[in-house]
């Protein structure tokens, strides 16, 4: 993935690629703790919150909780535009212990816990413009981005917004 280069604004349909809402969200694909690559693309048609967190980071860890218990409420859910949630966890660890532990320690139990181990010069952080964590961005069925930082209440009431 090459994300050396400012990400351009290109057309995609009649959404422009980008980091802000209304985008189509950048492409992202890294490993998992296994080795595994996951790409966001992969979750195409779900509603997907694209999560920029660390285990060193306390606000973090702090949410995690809320993203929990969003998940487990509407990870079957149908929206308007997306058949179910799913998080994609995207960490700016630099040790993978830490990480693996912080993952079993806050019971992220969805699938998708991707890192390049590169700290604040992740990729995806880069891609994203990410200047500080935890970030979010909350992307529809076709992956576009609908919502940005979304915290406490205010993930659980987008996500009611969307059902069906």
């Amino acid at each position: 993935m090459n994300v050396d280069k400012p990400v351009k604004n290109t057309t995609t349909g009649n959404n422009t690629v980008g980091t802000e809402i209304g985008n189509k969200a950048p492409e992202l694909k890294f490993k998992d703790p296994s080795g595994k690559e996951i790409a966001l693309s992969s979750l195409k048609g779900k509603v997907v919150l694209i999560d920029f967190w660390a285990s060193w980071c306390g606000p973090c860890r702090k949410e995690n909780p809320i993203v929990v218990g969003a998940y487990k409420k509407y990870k079957d859910k149908k929206f308007k535009n997306g058949k179910g949630f799913t998080v994609y966890s995207v960490s700016l660890d630099r040790d993978k212990t830490s990480w693996e532990n912080a993952i079993k320690q806050d019971a992220l139990e969805w699938s998708n816990h991707v890192s390049d181990l590169k700290y604040w010069n992740a990729e995806g952080a880069k891609l994203y413009k990410v200047a500080s964590i935890p970030a979010s961005f909350l992307i529809d069925g076709d992956g576009i981005i609908i919502g940005k930082n979304l915290r406490g209440a205010a993930l659980e009431e987008s996500l009611k917004a969307m059902l069906k």
